[in-house]
């Protein structure tokens, strides 16, 4: 059964190197593979399950994989699945102009339901603490299939910030049944919640590994093409939490305006999120400034070549704090409390919130110290992992999975992970 607004992708029914169909009763010779099924919504979700995703592919003989795209970010996800060749066998139409979280979270858990129920997966694959990854792990666990979370354990311990992502991962974390943490504290973190320790394993970030992954490959867009002129040095800037709609991004954007008013020597180029709500104000407040260079969303291989030659960068972007770190940049971090704290602690990141004036004048003391910003930033080891992460995550899920009893909806009284 296919939900309206499911498109079922050709791809699903298994091309002949993949071997068989879900469906197929499995030869002996096949029982050893792990179907794993990746719910993705997000483009930050796209970045961080693509190495995932890639590793797994790679390894027939041991995995059988499904991507299912939730379609929560459209064009910005597609960007990464084709930047890193994923083709999702599932996509989703849930997405609707002005949608509330209570809408969005009705139609997900509607359209998942019957993807699950097709696919029935060794285990479902989630990231981080999207309204995707979220509504994901509950349709599992409504189906009893286990929820393997990626990037588990980031708190802030406000409700509210951010929002709705700290309610999210603390509910993933009631359901999953590994967790993937990406430092010692998220695991801390994860403990404190009574979590067992034996259910949580301290991998790193995949993100790292995405990024390292962009490094090794030459810009298929030289980074100069979209700065005018190319020789001129730039902040990276970006933001759209929903949590500073209104006059909070206001004040973040006038003092983004302020700043090139003062130093018309530097560009600030600003890829401006698609939600209204940011972009409207973006191109009312900073639009007229010859020197703040509006630009809609830039392809991630891009983005990341943008960020390794930024003097720094001014972001609310969670991920975007990890991805600086990995290459030994710094970051003004326009939330009042982040639940990555590893990044102040390595001396890179500088929490300022939407206050007006704390941003210029954290932006002015780093301009003012061009040593600092020239000076090389060693990122061969950072915070969140070397760039295994994904190596590690396969490894110990294939192990945990051999111990785990898959119960078919028709006998759950033998779930042996509930």
């Amino acid at each position: 059964m296919v939900a309206n607004d499911l498109i079922l992708d050709d791809a699903y029914m298994w091309t002949e190197d993949k071997k068989l169909s879900p469906n197929t009763e499995m030869s002996p010779e096949f029982r050893a593979r792990k179907h794993l099924l990746f719910l993705v919504g997000t483009r930050p979700e796209a970045i961080k399950l693509a190495p995932l995703i890639k590793r797994a592919e790679a390894d027939p003989a041991h995995w059988i994989v499904t991507v299912c795209f939730s379609g929560q970010h459209d064009e910005l996800a597609q960007q990464v699945f084709e930047l890193f060749r994923i083709e999702p066998q599932f996509r989703l139409k849930v997405m609707r102009a002005a949608q509330p979280l209570s809408e969005l979270s009705s139609r997900l858990l509607e359209a998942f339901s019957p993807v699950l129920a097709d696919v029935h997966p060794d285990a479902v694959i989630v990231q981080g603490d999207t309204t995707t990854a979220f509504v994901g792990a509950l349709t599992a666990f409504y189906e009893r299939i286990p929820v393997a979370h990626v990037e588990a354990g980031l708190r802030t311990n406000n409700p509210y910030a951010p929002f709705p992502e700290e309610i999210n991962r603390r509910l993933i974390a009631q359901i999953a049944t590994w967790h993937f943490a990406p430092t010692v504290r998220a695991m801390k973190n994860l403990l404190a919640e009574n979590i067992p320790s034996e259910k949580i394993f301290v991998v790193g970030n995949t993100v790292i590994d995405a990024v390292r992954e962009i490094l090794r490959r030459a810009p298929e867009t030289n980074t100069a093409e979209v700065l005018a002129p190319p020789d001129r040095p730039f902040v990276l800037v970006t933001h759209h939490r929903r949590e500073s709609f209104g006059l909070p991004v206001e004040r973040v954007f006038w003092a983004i305006e302020q700043l090139a008013q003062r130093h018309p020597e530097i560009d600030f180029l600003f890829p401006v999120h698609p939600n209204p709500n940011v972009r409207e104000r973006a191109v009312e407040i900073l639009g007229k400034k010859p020197n703040i260079l509006l630009q809609p969303p830039l392809p991630y291989h891009l983005f990341v070549h943008l960020m390794a030659h930024a003097l720094f960068l001014i972001t609310d972007s969670g991920g975007i704090q990890e991805e600086a770190t990995a290459l030994g940049k710094h970051v003004l971090v326009t939330r009042e409390i982040t639940e990555r704290p590893e990044t102040v602690e390595a001396g890179l990141a500088i929490l300022v919130g939407t206050d007006q004036q704390k941003l210029m004048i954290a932006a002015e003391q780093l301009l003012s110290s061009k040593s600092r910003l020239q000076a090389p930033i060693s990122s061969e080891v950072t915070p969140f992992g070397d760039g295994r992460a994904s190596e590690r995550i396969l490894e110990k899920l294939y192990a945990q999975l051999g111990a785990v009893e898959i119960t078919s909806k028709a006998d759950p009284a033998k779930s042996s992970y509930l």
